[in-house]
């Protein structure tokens, strides 16, 4: 399933935050959204998610979701969301609730993804036995649990260090190379974008539109063998914005709030 996203535009009141938005999220890609501060990169992802209606524009899904998907469009937040209360098995069955499925299928679902994961040995834990890491882990089992044609991440991996964050790049990128996901993957981080975007998404400041979408041809699991290429790829993301970040931030420093 592809999803196109054509002259989308958006108002709170009487601030435009998006104009004229347009792309192609082709399935099987990872698509990257960056852009300086308060540019409307969650919100252009609330809105392919169908969590708001756009002023202008639509979101068109092309082609059918998997045949066993049960949620095509799927949520992985940087909080990790998970409830404090339930196991990790339980935290990931909590989407399988609200569908007709009966407990065998749930747990057949649940442990499925659990070894998909590597988390089938923390599969009693509860969270707050659990590092960072290990949460956001949980948290992209159970959205994969709902056999999603496309993920939608934002900011996933911006709460943790440095470590953490290397360590769950490299576990998003073993999934990928085994299932073919369709994501798109909001960051500020350029590295995680030039590391897992097959195209990175440049937004402009607010009004965010697109002033660039830059095509990564290197396969991603050959990226790291070759650092010059990430890293000019990186400094050109840097060039196109680097001065509408900054604007960005010492607006947000003047506001004292993201726009």
């Amino acid at each position: 399933m592809d999803l196109h996203v054509r002259h989308l535009s958006h108002r709170y009141g009487g601030t435009e935050v998006l104009h004229d938005v347009d792309v192609t999220i082709a399935d099987g890609q990872i698509v990257c959204i960056i852009g300086p501060s308060g540019c409307g990169k969650s919100t252009l992802l609330r809105l392919i998610g169908g969590l708001e209606r756009p002023t202008g524009g639509a979101v068109m899904q092309v082609g059918d979701a998997p045949p066993d998907s049960l949620n095509p469009l799927t949520y992985i937040f940087q909080d990790f969301a998970l409830l404090p209360w339930r196991s990790v098995a339980g935290n990931v069955a909590l989407v399988l609730e609200d569908h007709r499925l009966d407990r065998a299928a749930r747990a057949e679902i649940v442990e499925d993804v659990l070894a998909r994961t590597r988390l089938s040995d923390f599969r009693d834990a509860l969270p707050r036995q659990l590092s960072g890491g290990m949460r956001q882990r949980v948290a992209i089992a159970r959205a994969l649990a709902v056999r999603p044609a496309c993920l939608l991440m934002d900011e996933p991996l911006s709460a943790l260090d440095s470590q953490t964050r290397e360590l769950l790049l490299e576990d998003l990128l073993s999934l990928w190379l085994r299932e073919r996901f369709t994501a798109i993957y909001v960051t500020h981080n350029l590295e995680e974008a030039v590391r897992l975007g097959h195209r990175i998404v440049v937004l402009s400041r607010r009004p965010g539109r697109i002033r660039e979408i830059v095509a990564i041809d290197t396969p991603l699991e050959a990226r790291m063998a070759d650092p010059q290429a990430l890293d000019r790829h990186r400094r050109h993301l840097w060039e196109l914005m680097r001065e509408e970040a900054m604007a960005a931030d010492q607006e947000l420093s003047e506001t004292g709030r993201e726009p």
